[in-house]
């Protein structure tokens, strides 16, 4: 379970060009958050000449310095927030990563585009009671482009499918080769007429832009990747972003205010640094990248005389809507060794019921995909069967003979916008800076359910199918938690239902703009990170458009 070498904790890496700031200094931006959306618009900013500072609440870590350790990781949440010093409250609870590159170190790396019909749904199906179910103020083809060179500047592994919506360009490289549970899982989809396709991953297949190819290792949902063939922003856009000698990526920075000025607009970030000592981080602009929880609660924690009700909510929408993204997770034991646990998580998937039908009676669409996500230690307390003894011989047994003959199939699906669903500052909660708690309200749309149910149902068949000698799907489909924190922000073009516009731009705060999870209008089919970066990329060339002409 644990690399042989030991590293130490926190390396403050600087590159050749790096720039450093002293707070007092006027920048041109200050970006909070350094993963997915802020690693690439403080890549596209400085790249166009703008002096940039980005506040990272975690540590900055080098490749070889992540391990292969489950327990430091997924049951301590070493680089996750923590909640002893971020406490939280409410029904559910939010789980983020905290370090410099965010949640693209750490995530599984599925890396599936949004389709044309995620941006127009309403318009096509309709509302939906109990839902502020809305279209986009963007399209497809408006951010198409985007799609595009996010894969190809990080590096996506992929190939056409079926179901893909348009493309300009192929993925930059090849699929990862395929594993037994893809061998699997396309052998028992096709049985059954459906159509699996290689997973598009955000892993390099081949040797890309310096970086090695992925090894094959198995840790990487929850890992970072000591190779560097995860293509986060750590070891591609913010490098970039640094050798301009332009860009400070501040680590150990713990963002807790949005400063204005008299006038309404914003002149900084105030922040704790690693010994909790207050700064005012001076900026000409604010990119809030921080993601669907922290995000709406930098904003209401910014509130003041002028913006009483939180900053840049004079709509009231700061917050509310939040998404997680349905999921559930089935599993199939097979006659012979699959060794699954080696290499990437997913190399099959495949989107037949992506598109809702309103002849199942319930909204929803998603994706499904053959995966082993059972590491030993979570493999041995969750990995067998229900009916399984928990000690002794016979509990031994299991594990021996179970741990390389298992397969996962997980469903990724819809979730509804609901407006009780939502992120608020707890009246009572602190966190170790003092700082109001999170308090997170959710509970499932019954359609959500429902789509978890469809597509369990399906995964199970497929898992028959497949020639599995058991198989078994989860009992309960009631979400208490999310990693997929979306749409408390929303995007759009009335400012008394949105909170920014189609560019990321806050309706009542000229100079502060929002660009991560948070701005999404309706969740997509599960798989958000793609999108998340082709949106950087398109607020990042935009909000420098805008300062070039002075109209920031």
């Amino acid at each position: 379970m644990r690399q042989q070498h030991q590293a130490p904790a926190v390396l403050p890496r600087r590159r050749a060009g790096t720039a450093r700031f002293a707070p007092s200094t006027v920048v041109d931006f200050v970006v909070v958050g350094s993963g997915a959306a802020g690693g690439v618009v403080a890549k596209e900013l400085s790249t166009r000449g703008h002096t940039v500072v980005v506040l990272e609440q975690g540590p900055r870590l080098a490749p070889e310095q992540f391990e292969h350790d489950e327990f430091r990781y997924l049951v301590q949440g070493a680089l996750r927030n923590n909640w002893r010093k971020q406490p939280q409250r409410g029904n559910a609870s939010v789980t983020y990563h905290r370090l410099v590159g965010g949640g693209s170190v750490m995530f599984t790396a599925n890396y599936w585009r949004f389709r044309e019909v995620d941006f127009t749904e309403r318009s096509q199906l309709g509302p939906i009671a109990g839902t502020a179910f809305s279209d986009w103020p963007i399209t497809y083809a408006d951010l198409e482009p985007y799609y595009t060179r996010a894969e190809w500047e990080l590096g996506v592994s992929g190939a056409q499918g079926p179901f893909d919506p348009p493309r300009t360009r192929p993925y930059p490289l090849p699929p990862l080769p395929v594993k037994s549970s893809g061998v699997l899982f396309e052998r028992g989809a096709r049985a059954l007429g459906l159509h699996p396709q290689p997973a598009p991953m955000c892993i390099i297949s081949e040797p890309h832009q310096g970086r090695n190819a992925c090894q094959h290792c198995g840790y990487c949902s929850e890992f970072g990747c000591e190779h560097q063939a995860k293509s986060s922003t750590l070891v591609t856009v913010i490098p970039v972003a640094e050798v301009t000698g332009r860009c400070e990526i501040r680590a150990n920075s713990y963002a807790g205010k949005v400063e204005t000025d008299a006038r309404g607009r914003a002149t900084g970030v105030i922040y704790f640094d690693d010994n909790k000592v207050e700064h005012l981080q001076r900026a000409r602009a604010v990119v809030l990248c921080c993601n669907g929880a922290e995000t709406p609660r930098l904003l209401l924690m910014s509130s003041s005389s002028r913006f009483p009700d939180g900053l840049a909510n004079s709509s009231g929408m700061v917050g509310k809507h939040l998404m997680f993204n349905g999921y559930a997770e089935t599993t199939g034991v097979y006659e012979h060794e699959l060794n699954d646990w080696k290499s990437v998580m997913v190399t099959r998937m495949l989107w037949d019921f992506y598109l809702a039908d309103p002849a199942r009676g319930f909204y929803g669409g998603g994706g499904l995909d053959g995966r082993y996500s059972g590491y030993p230690l979570f493999f041995a307390l969750y990995g067998l069967p229900p009916d399984s003894p928990s000690w002794g011989a016979a509990y031994k047994r299991l594990l021996r003979d179970n741990y390389s003959r298992t397969m996962n199939i997980a469903c990724h699906s819809t979730s509804l916008p609901v407006e009780t669903n939502r992120i608020e500052l707890d009246p009572e909660l602190k966190d170790d800076w003092g700082l109001p708690a999170l308090h997170v309200t959710y509970h499932d749309h019954p359609d959500d359910i429902a789509m978890m149910r469809f597509l369990a149902a399906k995964a199970l068949d497929i898992h028959e199918a497949a020639g599995a000698q058991r198989k078994w799907g989860p009992q309960n489909f009631e979400q208490d938690g999310g990693y997929h924190l979306l749409g408390t922000c929303r995007m759009g073009d009335d400012p008394h239902t949105s909170v920014i516009d189609k560019y990321h731009r806050t309706h009542d705060v000229r100079n502060l703009f929002l660009c991560d999870g948070s701005s999404f209008v309706t969740s997509g089919r599960g798989q958000p990170t793609a999108t998340i970066q082709a949106l950087a990329y398109r607020a990042g060339e935009h909000i420098a458009r805008l300062a070039r002409r002075g109209e920031i």
